[in-house]
């Protein structure tokens, strides 16, 4: 298997299917994201980091998921819509999807197995888990969730280059 996320099929918050290609050349800030978690808020210092870094080639996509405390029961049109009103958010959100377990989504699988968590593990702990993408598709590095998304910025500018 491909060491890079390009071939990845996934379905946006519209409901339109798109192959992670279209990121070639980007830098990618690849989360796993919820409504009503207390991390939620982080929405806000990643919409702040997309616009700071976008014209430099950063771009986010926000995955949200429903698997921890059922902190993201609303279905896609109500999450773009909580998210634009809240935060402002303008980064790529796409369809809810599962990252752990049998149903979790081939990206995140992918991205577990080339960068598992702590001890090895390649479980996904929580909401906000974070995984960093260079240029050309390969996974680099992964961030707990309460890594904020400041803290990101030296990785990001070093890579953005």
């Amino acid at each position: 298997m491909t060491n890079s996320i390009y071939n990845f099929e996934v379905v946006n918050i519209s409901g339109e299917r798109e192959t992670l290609e279209k990121y070639n050349d980007k830098v990618i800030l690849i989360v796993n994201v919820a409504s009503k978690c207390g991390f939620t808020p982080q929405y806000k210092g990643l919409e702040e980091l997309y616009k700071k870094y976008k014209d430099q080639g950063l771009i986010i996509l926000g995955f949200p998921c429903n698997q921890f405390g059922k902190q993201e029961p609303s279905d896609d049109d109500e999450i773009l819509s909580f998210c634009e009103r809240n935060y402002g958010v303008t980064f790529p959100l796409f369809s809810k999807i599962e990252v752990n377990g049998e149903g979790a989504h081939p990206l995140f699988k992918f991205l577990k197995k080339e960068l598992p968590g702590l001890l090895g593990s390649e479980k996904i702990k929580w909401n906000f888990t974070k995984f960093l993408i260079d240029k050309k598709g390969n996974p680099l590095k992964r961030y707990a969730p309460k890594d904020t998304p400041s803290s990101l910025i030296p990785e990001i500018v070093k890579l953005l280059g």
